[in-house]
């Protein structure tokens, strides 16, 4: 338990940072997921969207430091390849 007036505002913030990282993790994976099945499904215009939308959230989680640059451009780049892959197997 926080037991000053600081530690008790520090303790709200975390909170309230914590409920803003969740969401925007929680948006990131359900862009990813999306992406993901677009590409089994194989439609190159449902595809492209996807991971557009998909980049987009993870290069704005980035921004915000809710995930490191580099796992961002990491899942990003996998994404591609995947994406990539999937059309010219068409």
């Amino acid at each position: 338990m926080a037991n000053t007036a600081s530690a008790e505002k520090r303790n709200r913030q975390a909170q309230k940072r914590r409920a803003r990282n969740v969401q925007v993790r929680t948006g990131v994976k359900s862009a990813v997921k999306k992406a993901r099945e677009a590409i089994t499904q194989g439609d190159a215009n449902t595809t492209r969207d996807a991971f557009k939308a998909a980049a987009r959230a993870l290069e704005k989680a980035a921004s915000k430091g809710v995930v490191h640059k580099n796992a961002a451009s990491r899942k990003i780049s996998r994404l591609a390849k995947a994406a990539a892959k999937a059309a010219a197997a068409k």
